[in-house]
């Protein structure tokens, strides 16, 4: 696993923690699947609805996979155990991608504003300068818009254990080594 993967990881574990303490919950995914959809009121209930169980999965995921003792609690080392292991959570993963691009992209048309994507991004927890550098990563069309497909490729990216120097690395703010 490369040094950037566990970095990425570190972030949106704390991201996650939605309520900061400490580990993850199945409250943690409600309260930031509230926060993400309330970030695209221009999105209909279809796709306010594949968001809400795309987090629902992201938990349910987690919890069959690694909460072994039952107590509705997943730690870094857990979580980590499961999300860099692409046979446990590419599916979840790809679900994930797909519904926050698509409430990127409320119209259809292939295309995610950057005021929107900047909304969505600031609603999972990450800060406007990588939020930036990201949607600049990704190659704008001259109107500020990228591709949906290219920003589910790069969520599917980040959680690549095996993937460096890939466009989602600038969300992060340590440097990778």
């Amino acid at each position: 696993m490369r040094i950037e993967a566990t970095h990425r990881v570190q972030l949106v574990f704390s991201l996650l923690d939605a309520d900061g303490n400490g580990v993850l919950e199945a409250r943690d995914f409600d309260l930031m699947a509230g926060r993400v959809v309330a970030a695209a009121p221009g999105s209909d209930e279809a796709a306010h609805g594949a968001m809400r169980d795309a987090f629902l999965r992201y938990w349910t995921t987690l919890a069959a996979e690694l909460d072994a003792d039952g107590d509705g609690r997943i730690t870094f080392e857990e979580y980590t155990a499961c999300v860099l292991s692409p046979e446990r959570f590419d599916a979840t993963v790809d679900a994930f991608a797909r519904a926050l691009a698509a409430l990127g992209d409320p119209a259809g048309e292939g295309q995610v504003s950057r005021p929107l994507f900047v909304a969505l991004m600031t609603a999972i927890g990450f800060g406007r300068a990588n939020i930036d550098a990201l949607f600049d990563a990704f190659g704008p069309t001259p109107e500020d818009r990228i591709a949906v497909a290219a920003w589910v490729e790069g969520i599917k990216d980040y959680y690549a254990p095996d993937k460096a120097g890939i466009p989602g690395d600038r969300l992060v703010d340590a440097p990778a080594v």
